[in-house]
């Protein structure tokens, strides 16, 4: 919980590169005390509804790993099928980073960006589309350098941070305790010049007002500018050259 943070202020985020040896994409995220790991896979192949389109496909998937919380959680494999939520989050992520991406550049190859949740502290979907976007651009270069594709499909940066209400003052970026106190929850994802991707929004103990939406949306639209500018740093100068913005 936050002590001396400011109510606009994100927490810590950092982006550790080449973070596993395999994966063609591979970034750990750090969103406070929120841990993520981000690896992005290439294959020459693309789902039945899109073959003979000269198109290719990003998709995502998610989990949280047995001890990422204060306590155990059985692994959803040996549970049979993902938990809705899981379903949800995997989803959103994947729509999050097609939304920035020209498919028709990627013809023929698939980028799964696999999120798992190695330590979780609130915002872990978040932190997942934030990290996701930085193993995806390193995904699009490995690609670039070995000559399969010739032009970046990446058109901007996409990012994600949550907001809400918690003792009825706006925070952004909330903990896991600020997060399950809340009076409002919103997640909020957006390019890197602001157009919107989805809004998650909810009163989850009363309802909330226009201005109350309003003043959320603009803290987020300001949190996701300094998450996309350190999304930014990261990237290749092949990746930005092509970049829409």
């Amino acid at each position: 919980m936050r002590t001396q943070r400011p109510p606009e202020k994100i927490r810590p985020l950092t982006f550790t590169r080449n973070y596993t040896r395999y994966a063609e994409g591979s970034v750990l995220v750090e969103a406070g005390e929120t841990k993520v790991l981000c690896n992005a896979t290439v294959e020459q192949r693309v789902p039945r509804f899109l073959m003979g389109q000269q198109s290719g496909w990003v998709t995502a998937e998610y989990a949280m790993l047995p001890r990422a919380t204060h306590s155990r959680n059985r692994r959803e494999s040996q549970q049979g099928r993902p938990s809705g939520r899981t379903m949800e989050i995997q989803r959103l992520i994947g729509r999050s980073l097609r939304s920035i991406v020209n498919l028709k550049n990627l013809d023929r190859y698939t980028i799964t960006v696999d999120c798992d949740v190695l330590q979780a502290d609130g915002g872990t979907r978040c932190a997942s589309i934030n990290g996701a976007f930085i193993a995806l651009a390193d995904a699009v270069e490995y690609l670039l350098r070995e000559e399969c594709i010739t032009q970046s499909p990446i058109r901007n940066t996409v990012a994600a941070v949550s907001v809400g209400l918690f003792n009825d003052w706006p925070l952004v970026d909330l903990d896991y305790t600020e997060d399950s106190q809340a009076a409002v929850d919103m997640n909020v994802v957006a390019t890197g010049n602001g157009e919107f991707v989805e809004v998650q929004g909810a009163g989850e103990e009363r309802p909330f007002s226009r201005s109350d939406h309003d003043t959320l949306i603009d803290l987020a639209l300001d949190a996701i500018g300094e998450i996309s500018t350190l999304q930014h740093a990261q990237l290749s100068s092949v990746i930005k050259e092509q970049l829409e913005i």
